[in-house]
């Protein structure tokens, strides 16, 4: 595979993740006490709101290893293991762009 389709495919997942992290964000904003619904209702809404707040944290944290990649793309640290510094598989980097570790390491 051409290194321009593995540059594609990390801006590719940079842009799904930005626009997943905004939609997280309109998600955790404030139920308003004066919104009329049940007690019931609004724990629920709680919880969702909390769950999402960890959804947009991993988000954000995915983003940042990507644009680390990104970062590292056209250098020689680019597909190497940040621990071990073997090569990770290009398998791996085509379905977790955002791998900063080799599978061994990543366990």
């Amino acid at each position: 595979m051409e290194k321009e389709d593995i540059k594609q495919k990390i801006l590719d997942e940079i842009s799904k993740t930005e626009r997943l992290i905004e939609e997280y964000k309109d998600m955790t904003k404030p139920v308003a006490p004066d919104v009329a619904i049940g007690r019931i209702s609004r724990m629920d809404a709680i919880n969702n709101k909390s769950i999402t707040e960890a959804s947009l944290r991993q988000a954000e944290g995915k983003l940042r290893n990507l644009n680390r990649v990104l970062s590292m793309f056209g250098t020689e640290d680019f597909g190497r293991c940040i621990k071990c510094r073997t090569l990770i598989p290009i398998g791996r980097i085509l379905f977790r762009p955002e791998s900063l570790y080799c599978v061994n390491c990543a366990q």
